[in-house]
């Protein structure tokens, strides 16, 4: 697989699934691996591809999978509805992910007010986060819990020397208080939404 360099060394744990005990940071590049593919692949600390997501049709598809970096379906992200009534369906995957898997729906995004986006929990009761700026072409943006406190932030990514680096090179920074592969969702998402991948 790719390897890119890592980011700087940080007291964070290497786990990539559900909470954790601090912040972790990725690097998503907003281009696919696979050639004339659009999707996106995501780094770990360590450099190597961490997650990926191929959609070898269409740009902006309307059903996309995240990938572990074996190539096994995490979470099916489908688009729904048209126009002002869009929104994104969000389940995980059961073994494969394959059409004749059954996926548990887990979260859906729909557009709000000033340009974000309102996140709720399959079975919950209202929305559980936002995202800001999901239809603008800046690349920087955060992700809000219902208190309004920041749980992720994605801002283009800059080397050690201090060079930022192209619009689809990001760093992703995720906090303790949320699952990290919930937020990489939604960061597919709001580059669905936003037709940069």
């Amino acid at each position: 697989m790719a390897k890119i360099q890592p980011l700087p060394s940080s007291p964070c744990s290497t786990s990539s699934y559900g909470n954790q005990q601090s912040s972790q940071a990725y690097t998503v590049w907003m281009k696919s691996l696979v050639f004339n593919g659009n999707g996106c692949a995501v780094y770990g600390p360590d450099g190597a591809v961490a997650f990926r997501v191929d959609n070898y049709g269409c740009r902006g598809g309307r059903e996309v999978l995240f990938m572990d970096r074996a190539g096994n379906a995490l979470i099916r992200i489908r688009r729904k509805g048209f126009g002002m009534f869009r929104r994104w369906e969000v389940s995980r995957c059961a073994h494969n992910g394959g059409q004749d898997e059954e996926a548990t729906p887990w979260f859906r995004v729909r557009r709000a007010e000033k340009g974000g986006a309102a996140v709720a929990m399959h079975g919950g009761a209202g929305t559980c986060y936002t995202m800001d700026g999901c239809c603008a072409r800046k690349p920087e943006y955060r992700i809000r819990d219902v208190d309004g406190t920041v749980v992720a932030e994605v801002a283009r990514k800059q080397t050690t020397a201090g060079v930022v680096l192209g619009e689809d090179v990001l760093t992703l920074t995720v906090g303790p208080e949320v699952g990290h592969l919930l937020v990489l969702g939604l960061v597919v998402v709001r580059g669905l939404m936003n037709g940069s991948m």
